[in-house]
């Protein structure tokens, strides 16, 4: 290396430590302008009562914010004199405060990805998870360049966003945040190095203030129960904002990379990453997802990618200025003008005089108003229903004023692109719209239908039983009769459905509406709006079957050709599915019609693997491991009957649901099982922290992609080694044990988390359409996994993403200290898997509190069980320093998160005001469950139930992981 280089590669390293220490100090400047502003305007909104008050609850912490050992009378007292009035108005003040740290960190992390780009130059180092990083790393292992194509060929990426009820926060609210962000930037641009103002820097400091004084006087609470249209309405909102133009971003940013290492490679297909939706189309144990809220959803996610194509095009009008006498145009769009002028006669009359001489915007002219047409015809199509549409909307063949489905919009883009290629031009405008078009098509999301297997079941049991063609009850069949007759009945070509479902369950109907809507949506949209179907609480291969015969019913398979149109996904959630999963596939591919069925899906079985249940079946550990094994075993299965396999992460927003960094999770895959293909639900608090700015969407998808492709090419071998994997097997296995033993054989815990955690308060929150049970008993078993670790994150507990770690992990190092504390070292740092998982648990060990949880023990314990749950507390208690102590020896920090500088700074920054949040939330409760029994209460049931309702608001913008 020349001294030359070695130069610039040291100042472009020491450019950008300066950059990251500007972004340092940005960020501490921004938090201090924050912090002051918040509190001038709690002054005047509230006085100055308010402003010592919420400085005398947050000195109630520790420096690392964490609760006193056993809060003083003192503090108790200033907690519990606190009036309603007062009690709500310090709520609201650190869950607002808790909002614009949030706004403040997520720029942070913005511009910090941003500079890490920008200066990724010359010989300095590249952050690890982007495109510039992986080409040259690809390069210097010598990886074969045809092992890079064959994975770069088959990419596919999958990013499916959910509405799960762990984000709480308001579209108004969404609003007020995205507003005081572009403020923050834009304050950014007049502040002097020494932090001085100017008046532009004063004038945008008074529009932040009037932004948080309004904030302050709007309602965090929902007024209402959203329904599964407001929750698309949420969710779409992010593809309109951020995801439509980042996708096109994202492909230069890998072809720009890629090229520059390996200029002769192909690129993969425009649309490598692609997003699906279950808002709308996810009906487990959601009543109000119905086939008409599916087929509503639908059209209105054609309307919003409509309404952005036409808005594209417009603007390609006008900038295609292009003259026919001064350029060349080739005779195909020529020609295609010609029969433009034939189907479309006024578009003609409107704009051949103003386009006589400028086809490409007289061609852009046409396109625009098929695109209208399309919209308005969609507009009717949503207004008219599932049901009728096909027959009152049908499109006539000879009708070409409007697109049947994006294929032909594509088509035209494409005639223009090659009409300038021709040339020398090259629109980006119109490279982009391409792009966005390959991507979105005119179905935006792909819609993943889910329903719980049981659902299945019982419509088939009905309908056996009305037609009387079994001997016995379906449901009293051994799986192997089942799966006999299923395969058997599957093949004829007599239909099992009754066209009229009269006389049959409500859930009957709906399941086999369902499945005939689909088929409508395929016909309407083609079949890549709807082409999935998920089967939750997949037990066996009658399950799967049982959805194929509903979907030969339905028009989605086609008996005579074996073939069909519809995914079927097993979903395999509890432990003892996960392992029983290799073997369910293994005899499902063993079924010949099965086996043809899937040569029709191009030989790709999809199979989604549920982080949530298997976690709270089996403790984080256990969970962990077996989601591991069961892909690897999957793969093995799949391999031997020549099926390729996609595996569907169903990860959560928290630890304790598969949450925590995406791209150290796809690296923590076993092997290099991946082949290029991946497909993970996006869900709660993760959509508004990964897309709600365009850098940090870019930085998420950049490292997802650049994970895939590094778990493919360059696999962690480390996860091979037989004694790793029994040793890991071996720590499993006591984790789930301890785990078990306090869940699900204490007789008392489901009380103890019932009445120590804000659990029946949450079911309240109008966050989610969805209940949060599957149903009405009040036990574990039918608790979702959602409100399970919502409720333990309120609490500070943070349980299910840590107990039992600490003692398997414990175990095991008594038994030979010096080595064994060597090897799990060992295994920290040289095996993805191993190293994530303790990441993970070191992150909630971070954010749990177990002195506040000890207080809300304290607090909340009904008369008759306090001595029980002392005890209980202790158990957990002693589990949680256990765990602390095991995971600092492991990783060899001093504090925890210590290998992570701005994660422990984020978490101690909001510790110290969620501990008094926390108090003033176990305060409310407690009056509100004590309200039936005091009726001297000064105030009503309802009004004790919005304090306690906004401190729960208040603590998960804190905590940010949530659910």
């Amino acid at each position: 290396m020349s001294s030359s280089v070695l130069e610039l590669s040291l100042a472009q390293v020491i450019d950008q430590e300066n950059a990251i220490r500007v972004i340092d100090s940005r960020f501490r400047y921004r938090l201090k302008v924050m912090e002051e502003l918040l509190e001038s305007v709690l002054l005047d909104e509230s006085g100055q009562v308010l402003v010592d008050l919420l400085r005398q609850l947050r000195s109630m912490c520790s420096p690392e914010g964490q609760a006193p050992e056993y809060p003083a009378q003192a503090v108790l007292k200033v907690v519990e004199s606190l009036d309603l009035p007062q009690a709500i108005t310090a709520a609201r003040a650190f869950a607002l405060y808790f909002q614009l740290i949030n706004i403040i960190e997520q720029n942070y992390e913005q511009e910090e990805t941003s500079q890490q780009r920008d200066h990724s130059m010359g010989e300095a180092k590249f952050p690890l998870g982007t495109f510039r990083w992986l080409f040259p790393e690809l390069k210097r292992q010598n990886v074969p360049d045809r092992h890079i194509q064959t994975l770069i060929d088959q990419l596919d990426i999958q990013l499916v966003f959910t509405a799960h009820p762990t984000e709480i926060v308001r579209h108004t609210i969404l609003d007020k945040q995205r507003s005081i962000a572009k403020i923050l930037k834009q304050l950014d641009g007049f502040v002097a190095a020494d932090n001085s103002l100017n008046w532009e820097a004063q004038a945008l400091q008074e529009q932040l203030a009037e932004e948080i004084r309004v904030w302050w006087r709007t309602d965090e609470l929902n007024q209402s129960q959203p329904t599964v249209l407001d929750e698309a309405d949420y969710t779409l909102h992010y593809f309109q904002e951020v995801l439509f133009d980042a996708i096109p971003i994202l492909y230069d940013r890998l072809e720009r990379s890629l090229k520059s290492t390996y200029p002769y490679l192909e690129l993969p297909a425009s649309n490598f990453c692609k997003f699906g939706s279950w808002v709308g189309s996810d009906r487990d144990g959601n009543p109000f997802v119905t086939p008409e809220v599916t087929w509503q959803t639908a059209c209105y996610q054609r309307s919003l990618v409509l309404d952005k194509y036409i808005n594209s095009v417009n603007k390609l009008i006008g900038s295609m200025s292009l003259s026919q006498q001064l350029t060349d145009v080739s005779q195909n769009l020529l020609d295609s003008l010609s029969q433009d002028q034939f189907y479309m006669p006024d578009v003609y009359q409107d704009s051949a005089v103003r386009y006589r001489y400028e086809p490409y915007r007289f061609k852009l002219s046409y396109i625009r108003k098929r695109l209208e047409n399309t919209r308005d015809r969609n507009l009717k199509v949503k207004s008219t229903g599932w049901e009728a549409t096909e027959y009152v909307l049908a499109i006539p063949e000879s009708d070409h004023s409007l697109y049947r489905d994006a294929n032909r919009f594509l088509e035209e883009l494409y005639l223009l692109q090659s009409s300038l290629n021709t040339t020398k031009l090259d629109c980006k405008a119109l490279k982009t719209l391409i792009r966005q078009v390959e991507v979105y098509g005119f179905h935006l999301a792909h819609l993943d239908i889910r329903q719980e297997s049981t659902r299945h079941e019982l419509a088939i049991a009905e309908v056996a039983d009305h037609l009387q063609i079994l001997g016995d009850p379906y449901s009293e069949m051994l799986e192997e009769h089942k799966v006999a007759w299923l395969s058997h009945e599957v093949q004829t070509r007599r239909p099992l459905l009754p066209r009229d479902l009269i006389g049959f369950s409500d859930k009957t109907v709906e399941t086999i509406a369902t499945l005939r809507m689909v088929a409508k949506l395929q016909k309407e949209f083609s079949a890549s709006i709807c082409k999935t179907y998920i089967i939750s609480m997949n037990h066996s291969v009658s399950d799967i079957l049982e959805v194929m015969l509903l979907a030969k019913g339905a028009g989605l398979y086609d008996v005579a050709m074996g073939t069909g149109s519809l995914a079927i996904v097993p979903l395999f959630e509890t432990v003892e599915d996960l392992k029983k999963a290799p073997q369910v596939l293994t005899e499902l591919f063993q079924i010949e019609i099965y086996r043809k069925y899937l040569a029709s899906q191009n030989h790709l079985q999809e199979v989604m693997l549920g982080y949530s249940d298997s976690n709270k079946d089996s403790g984080f550990l256990s969970s962990n491991w077996e989601i591991y094994k069961a892909q690897q075993a999957l793969q093995l299965t799949a391999q031997k009957f020549e099926v390729e396999l996609r595996i569907f992460h169903g990860r959560g927003g928290s630890v304790g649901r598969g949450g925590g960094p995406t791209y150290e999770a796809i690296l923590a895959q076993p092997g290099h099982r991946l082949h290029g293909r991946i497909k993970i639900t996006e869900q709660g608090e993760v959509l508004a922290s990964k897309y709600s700015l365009p850098e940090l969407a870019l930085y998420n998808l950049e490292s997802i992609t650049t994970g895939v492709i590094q778990a493919g090419l360059l696999p962690n071998t480390f996860g091979t080694l037989t004694a790793w994997l029994e040793l890991m097997e071996d720590l499993a296995q006591r984790s789930r044990s301890i785990y078990r033993e306090l869940i699900y054989e204490q007789p008392d815990l489901a009380t103890f988390f019932h009445q120590v955690t804000p659990l029946e308060e949450i079911s309240q929150l109008r966050i989610s359409s969805r209940p949060a049970r599957r149903a009405g008993k009040k036990d574990l078993a039918s608790l979702r996994a959602i409100p399970w670790v919502f409720g333990w994150t309120q609490s500070r507990f943070l349980l299910p993403s840590w107990y039992g770690v600490g003692t398997a992990l414990e175990e095991f190092i008594i038994e030979n200290p010096e080595l064994h504390l060597t090897l799990l070292q060992s295994l920290y740092s040289k095996w993805s898997f191993f190293k994530t998982v303790i990441s993970k648990v070191e992150m909630t060990l971070a954010k749990a509190d177990l002195q506040i949880a000890h207080h809300y023990v304290r607090e909340l314990s009904e008369i008759g069980y306090q001595e029980q749950f002392e005890e209980m507390f202790t158990q957990i208690n002693q589990e949680y320093l256990r765990t602390c102590q095991v995971v600092l020896k492991i990783t060899n920090h001093e504090h925890l998160l210590d290998g992570d500088r701005d994660l422990q700074r984020s978490v101690q920054l909001r510790n110290g005001s969620i501990v008094p949040l926390g108090f003033i939330q176990a305060s409310l409760i407690k009056r509100l469950r004590q309200h039936k029994s005091d009726m001297r209460s000064r105030y009503s049931k309802g009004e004790l139930l919005r304090g306690a309702l906004l401190t729960v608001n208040g603590i998960a913008a804190g905590m940010r992981n949530t659910g």
